[in-house]
């Protein structure tokens, strides 16, 4: 019979999956990475591996997710509204993530870090704004969020190539003001 997977059994297994797979990350390239080094890191079975993950583009995906909400902080843009400090917030994890990954994901995995980065962007962004716009049309504040994962994933891929002139909060700093008051003042 299946656990759910909730069981703290199952919580803990998934755990030791994705905490293997970010220590042999930090030794390998992904593309070298097997399955039976994570199983081995892991000491549990292949079985048990397919329980909790279809494939290690699957595990990836849902390593590199929980790996940015813990940046993110959660409880930051839970309880706020969008302002300049939560958007500085915001940039700064997200170029911290990526400057993390910079030495475990190598290419050939941009577009996927990429679209995670967006995804959680977007659920992020529209909290927010659904928060402060209590009574703006949906689909304006989906747009917005959309807008904004976009663009913030766009300013930290920029800064990344000019990170050795000036610092990912220097670098958004200077335009969070024009961006908030775009917000405040469009909607």
């Amino acid at each position: 019979m299946d656990q759910p997977k909730t069981d703290p059994r199952v919580l803990r297994t998934r755990k030791l999956i994705m905490d293997s797979f970010i220590e042999l990350s930090g030794k390998k390239e992904f593309k070298n990475i097997t399955i039976k080094d994570i199983t081995t890191e892991a000491m549990i079975n292949r079985a048990t591996f397919y329980y909790h993950f279809e494939d290690i583009y699957d595990l990836l995906e849902k390593v590199l997710s929980e790996v940015l909400l813990v940046n993110l902080n959660y409880d930051i843009y839970e309880n706020h509204e969008l302002n300049e400090e939560v958007f500085v917030h915001i940039f700064l994890a997200i170029t911290n993530f990526q400057e993390s990954l910079s030495n475990r994901c190598h290419r050939g995995y941009e577009d996927t870090i990429a679209r995670i980065i967006r995804d959680q962007l977007e659920v992020v962004f529209y909290k927010l704004l659904l928060k402060q716009h209590k009574k703006e049309e949906d689909g304006a504040l989906k747009n917005m969020a959309v807008i904004l994962s976009w663009g913030v994933y766009g300013a930290s891929v920029e800064w990344r190539r000019n990170s050795d002139q000036i610092s990912p909060e220097e670098f958004i700093k200077s335009a969070a003001p024009y961006i908030i008051f775009g917000i405040d003042f469009n909607l």
